[in-house]
């Protein structure tokens, strides 16, 4: 499939989109009419720019107010034409993307829409260039792609042609099925934008909030699977207006939108296996990966590793060992969970790191398929040394510079990578802790949706509908990630821009491991006698408690007692309580009774006051500097 993506996607000068664009992999590229008007580049600099780097110049775009215009502004409409057509010579592409009127439109009849058209067209062959006609979806008279077809099919030209875009038909709620009856050669050009389901005007929802595919709400698949059936086999391009991405590193933006194209055609393949389609577009498949299992492992970094491991130690957990090889790094061990310590001031780095989710482990299937389908998406590899005999354990950068690494099942449930540790390799049956339930990361806000791109292609987590949580700061936007059967769950918070600029923690906004218990009572007593001062819940909450659900008053004081938390859903109940947060990190208890299937959200407001109070008291206020080994 040949891929392409708009200027207008991209931050930076024109030149720099161009890198950009080659650097990630795509085969060509739409001008945007202002990114080559501000340049001072000449029209021929540039053709010759996007032959040295191997990018095609497959669209010059846009030409506005072209059709359904009176008779005394068709003379000043050609006259703009010839003008953008000579440009596109020197400019060295050949298609235009016509937009229907949406300012100068006074005449609603399709056989005049029609007529202006072929002229355009008529003019257009003279200079080798075609137009695709693109129904806007707030165009004045025209704005349902089976209306602007059934204009091309008036026009009747060979230079005039159909432009589809995913944006404009399925914001509108338009059916795509009608691609497949479009002649394969009017279609001239297709532009795919995914978007979040949004209540709004389509305009301002199409100027600030389109998504790469596989990022927002829309039925991208159903949309591929329509174009392939029809024959098309020309470029597919992104274009993307959004806000974030028009602020975000050039490269990194170009690199996501590859992969959402990638992911896109994997999964498009997939959906028509088995069905007779001319496939055209050559859809070519990823390596096939099953979700995860589970979690292997969990990372923390700090610079402040005797708090940290008197955490691990009051939720129960026990040394496991030092690597043999690297003193800095030892594992914790709890059942079947692992959490591996890095003590940040004696790694080689140039400043010491606070406490943070450095790295994630995930149980795979087959290790080397998802670390081949991670490379094929322009996730960015992990470079780690290891000694003679050590386990190769191979990994990518996440979006948020986390690093998630693939590691193979092991029959006893015991990974072969903790032999280095010297660690007992028999899991502890009367365990506490059972497992890893879900780990919550925060994003920051203009990388929240290239990370659920992130998960959903490379780790085939599917998105859950997303939820915004209240808080002091403002409103946290949550997105859950998960497997199908629930064994990998990862919530994906994006904090308000205030939590970014005023913390909780002076850092970045807090993230934090929840451990799955038998027995989140005994597990909130036993950390107690350790000395664990959990999160502080106040008596308000218990009081609303009560009047929220029928629980027995005995039932609540005894929650109260221990700062646990409860929520209840049609399936059974949730039971938790929070830790303090050192550096960016904290750690959540989990019991689930039942099928409870949620993560406990309308406590969430509850957990950020109490973090808020404590990062902003007078404790807080007289806190040292980032990095000193004191407690938050």
């Amino acid at each position: 499939m040949r891929t392409s993506i708009a200027t207008v996607c991209l931050s930076g000068t024109l030149e720099e989109k161009m890198h950009a664009a080659a650097a990630a992999g795509f085969d060509g590229i739409e001008v945007f009419e202002q990114d080559l008007v501000v340049s001072p580049s000449s029209p021929e600099r540039i053709r010759d720019l996007a032959a040295e780097l191997g990018l095609g110049l497959d669209l010059y775009q846009p030409f506005r107010d072209a059709e359904g215009v009176g008779p005394e502004l068709v003379p000043a409409v050609l006259r703009r034409a010839a003008a953008k057509f000579r440009l596109m010579n020197r400019l060295g592409t050949d298609t235009a993307l016509v937009c229907s009127n949406v300012a100068t439109a006074t005449v609603d009849d399709d056989a005049v829409a029609a007529r202006q058209l072929r002229a355009l067209g008529d003019l257009a062959g003279e200079h080798g260039v075609r137009l695709a006609y693109e129904a806007l979806a707030w165009g004045r008279y025209v704005d349902d792609f089976e209306h602007a077809q059934r204009i091309v099919e008036l026009a009747d030209h060979p230079s005039v042609g159909t432009c589809l875009d995913s944006f404009h038909i399925l914001s509108r709620g338009w059916d795509p099925a009608p691609i497949e009856r479009i002649p394969a050669e009017k279609i001239f050009f297709v532009q795919l934008a995914d978007a979040p389901l949004l209540s709004m005007d389509v305009l301002s929802w199409s100027r600030h909030h389109r998504v790469f595919p596989g990022e927002g709400d829309f039925d991208m698949v159903g949309f591929m699977t329509r174009l392939v059936r029809s024959g098309y086999d020309g470029p597919v391009s992104l274009e993307i207006f959004n806000d974030a991405f028009r602020q975000a590193d050039v490269r990194r933006t170009a690199v996501d939108g590859l992969r959402s194209l990638r992911w896109l055609e994997d999964q498009t393949r997939r959906a028509l296996a088995g069905q007779p389609v001319r496939d055209r577009l050559e859809l070519q498949a990823l390596p096939a990966v099953a979700e995860p299992a589970g979690y292997d492992f969990v990372e923390i970094r700090t610079a402040r590793l005797g708090e940290t491991t008197r955490l691990l130690h009051q939720l129960g957990f026990a040394l496991g060992g030092h690597h043999q090889s690297k003193e800095h790094v030892q594992v914790w061990v709890q059942g079947p969970v692992r959490v591996v310590v890095v003590d940040a001031v004696r790694e080689a780095v140039p400043e010491a790191s606070p406490t943070e989710i450095a790295a994630l482990g995930f149980t795979v299937e087959d290790p080397e398929a998802a670390v081949d389908r991670a490379a094929r998406l322009r996730a960015r590899p992990v470079e780690r040394t290891q000694g003679p005999g050590e386990q190769v354990l191979r990994g990518v950068h996440a979006p948020d510079g986390t690093e998630v690494f693939f590691c193979r099942e092991s029959p006893d449930g015991v990974p072969p990578w903790l032999g280095e540790f010297g660690a007992d390799d028999v899991l502890d049956p009367a365990a506490l802790v059972t497992g890893v339930d879900h780990v919550n990361m925060a994003q920051p806000w203009q990388h929240y949706d290239e990370a659920v791109l992130f998960y959903t292609s490379v780790l085939a987590l599917e998105a859950q509908p997303a939820q915004d949580v209240p808080g002091p700061s403002g409103l946290v936007r949550s997105q859950v990630m998960r497997s199908a059967d629930g064994a990998v769950r990862m919530p994906l918070n994006v904090a308000p821009a205030a939590a970014e600029q005023d913390s909780f923690v002076g850092a970045a906004y807090p993230e934090h491991v929840a451990l799955a218990c038998s027995d989140v009572v005994a597990a909130a007593r036993r950390a107690r006698r350790r000395g664990l001062a959990p999160l502080p819940v106040p008596q308000n909450y218990y009081e609303d408690l009560l009047a929220r659900f029928d629980l027995d008053e005995t039932f609540v004081a005894s929650l109260q007692e221990l700062d646990l938390l409860y929520d209840r859903d049609a399936g059974g109940e949730f039971l938790h309580f929070y830790t303090g947060t050192l550096g960016t990190v904290f750690f959540e208890v989990v019991e689930r009774r039942g099928g409870y299937a949620g993560f406990g959200a309308p406590n969430a407001p509850v957990r950020l006051a109490a973090q808020y109070r404590r990062s902003h008291g007078p404790a807080a206020r007289q806190r040292p500097p980032r990095g000193a080994a004191s407690p938050q």
